[in-house]
């Protein structure tokens, strides 16, 4: 009689046990990297796809992004462009004249980097680099107050002298004396064909390049992340990897309004074509290519 008693005590406990809920594993936040990068994705804009990719359907539309790209150096944090930053609604009534709305617009409702990384806790940032200062990249400068804002010292004349609509660098973003103006000297290194460089922190992971063509003083980002993968931020030398790979000018008619010079861009573009071959594991990485970048995916997802 006890056996059976005791048997039957412990078939109650195991099914007990069975119906007891598990407990949920504890979540847990992936480690960060020592040096990586994640893309935020401020707005975007559905054009067509003819104005982005060569050979591309005018009937068909594609998403056209701005991103601003979050650098990770170890324990500091800073910012590749800006994107539409919180005041863009206001930025855009003021410098974007009425007959090019139309054409060159953005989606609302916008989420400004500031924002994100605020909701993150990654913040303030000491640095946010410009690749250029048209509207879409230095949209977010004013949420970023107490950050120094990198350009190219070429850049500084557009800077100085700021203009209207979808080529313009606008008063409205960058002409305000609060805005603590950092100049990037390159100096005489030559780095992957490129005969001036900056070594942001002197380690070879996070290089700078002068650009020239988009505007006087564009600029490019080379990124060495965790898993020794090189990503190279464009800009807008270009505004797809696919018109890299086969070498095309943008369209003829959106080159002309936000090009400054042409034939410098054309040649930029060549010289990534060449690098491409010398090197087909590296990732280009232009600001508005949204191809490439939903492949890689968006903060507060990093790569590695």
């Amino acid at each position: 009689m006890r056996t059976f008693l005791y048997l039957l005590v412990q078939m109650l406990m195991a099914s007990a046990m069975l119906l007891k809920p598990a407990s949920a594993a504890p979540s847990q936040t992936p480690p960060l990297p020592e040096i990586g990068f994640a893309i935020i994705k401020t707005s975007r804009v559905a054009v067509m796809e003819g104005l982005l990719v060569p050979g591309g359907s005018f009937s068909k539309q594609i998403d056209s992004n701005f991103s601003a790209f979050l650098i990770k150096h170890r324990d500091e944090y800073f910012l590749f462009d800006t994107g539409m930053g919180r005041q863009i609604g206001e930025q855009y009534r003021a410098d974007m004249p009425l007959w090019w709305r139309p054409f060159f617009k953005y989606e609302a409702p916008v989420s400004p980097a500031r924002e994100q990384l605020d909701r993150a806790g990654i913040a303030p940032l000491s640095r946010v680099i410009l690749s250029h200062s048209h509207w879409d990249h230095a949209g977010g400068t004013l949420d970023f107050p107490e950050a120094k804002i990198g350009v190219a010292a070429a850049e500084m004349d557009l800077i100085r002298h700021p203009t209207r609509g979808p080529g313009g660098t606008w008063a409205s973003q960058i002409a305000s004396e609060s805005i603590q103006w950092e100049q990037l000297k390159f100096q005489p290194q030559p780095y992957r064909g490129y005969a001036q460089s900056l070594d942001l922190f002197g380690d070879g992971t996070v290089v700078l390049v002068p650009m020239p063509g988009h505007t006087p003083g564009s600029i490019g980002l080379f990124l060495t992340v965790d898993s020794g993968q090189v990503y190279f931020f464009i800009g807008d030398v270009a505004w797809t990897v696919d018109a890299i790979k086969a070498g095309a000018p943008k369209f003829w008619a959106a080159a002309a309004l936000v090009d400054g010079h042409a034939e410098q861009t054309q040649h930029s573009v060549e010289h990534l074509r060449s690098l491409m071959r010398q090197d087909p594991a590296l990732v280009l990485l232009p600001a508005h290519d949204s191809a490439t970048q939903d492949r890689l995916g968006y903060f507060p997802q990093w790569v590695k």
